[in-house]
């Protein structure tokens, strides 16, 4: 009973005072019920673990052939929670204090050229009110470099079209405003002229991407479409949303753009995070080099 009560009072924790996205949130949480499970099989006390346990707990993950960057995560949210416990009294150690975080190599992002979104976007049927929409749900990716859930999450009080920037809440519940291009606010209008033929299920009247049954769209719903409308036009990468906001960062670095524009642009807390595009710039000006500089061309 009381590790229940530990627990819910830090799921409360997690969710009012840490201000974590739900994904994030979600992860730590499934990531705290594996290390439950690992105590009740050996009889342990969250309250009483060392430093041996976790390490311990740890190896049970490697054995499932768990990623560096997955243990890093798993790793990152036994350290929350601990410190909560150290926090709330409930403890006075922390036995993740030196615990070893692996070393994670650089891993580039899937990016498309500018030749290849718009192959993406000629695949699209703009003689249906679902073309007409896509069309505009990946404009808006694009031009805006939003994660899925910031764009299934647009509302009509979030679009100031006429301003040209709209509203958006990133991890966190963080809001920023991002300006939008002409062309992305000229989808969205057309786009608005079919909606606003659909019948909008109670609660969805504010969401401005709906699916034809008037409910919001899922990303499930996007991600569908970008794998079919990238299949449609050749394109073998590695298709998802995410891809257009990586797309969208690199364009605009290539392009001159300074990286602190582009770090508030993303809603990135820390610019440590953007500059992973200042070396995807540099592989995509080696491709370059190999591909046209006549000393490396094949005869």
């Amino acid at each position: 009973m009381a590790r229940q009560l530990i627990t819910d009072k830090y799921k409360r924790y997690l969710l009012l005072e840490k201000g974590l996205s739900p994904n994030t949130m979600e992860a730590y949480w499934s990531d705290l019920q594996k290390l439950l499970y690992f105590c009740e099989e050996r009889k342990l006390s969250i309250l009483t673990l060392k430093q041996k346990h976790l390490e311990e707990f740890l190896a049970t993950l490697y054995d499932q052939t768990l990623s560096s960057r997955s243990t890093a995560r798993i790793i990152s949210g036994l350290r929350s929670f601990f410190r909560f416990l150290l926090l709330e009294r409930y403890r006075d150690d922390d036995p993740t204090e030196l615990l070893e975080t692996p070393k994670i190599g650089l891993k580039l992002p899937v990016v498309l050229s500018v030749e290849e979104v718009d192959a993406i976007l000629a695949a699209i049927d703009l003689s249906t009110d679902e073309g007409t929409r896509n069309y505009a749900i990946i404009e808006t990716l694009y031009s805006c470099g939003l994660r899925i859930s910031e764009l299934i999450g647009l509302r009509f009080s979030d679009l100031f079209l006429e301003e040209g920037f709209i509203r958006v809440e990133g991890k966190g519940s963080k809001q920023r405003l991002v300006p939008i291009s002409n062309v992305a606010i000229q989808k969205i209008k057309n786009w608005l002229s079919c909606r606003s033929q659909i019948i909008i299920k109670k609660g969805n009247e504010d969401i401005v991407f709906v699916s034809g049954r008037g409910k919001a769209i899922s990303r499930v719903t996007v991600f569908h479409y970008i794998k079919q409308y990238a299949g449609a036009a050749g394109i073998q990468k590695n298709i998802s949303p995410h891809v257009f906001r990586h797309s969208f960062a690199t364009h605009l670095l290539e392009r001159g753009a300074n990286i602190r524009v582009i770090q508030e642009m993303l809603g990135h807390e820390k610019i440590t995070t953007t500059e992973i595009y200042t070396h995807l710039d540099r592989s995509f000006l080696r491709q370059e080099i190999i591909e046209h500089h006549p000393r490396n061309r094949k005869k």
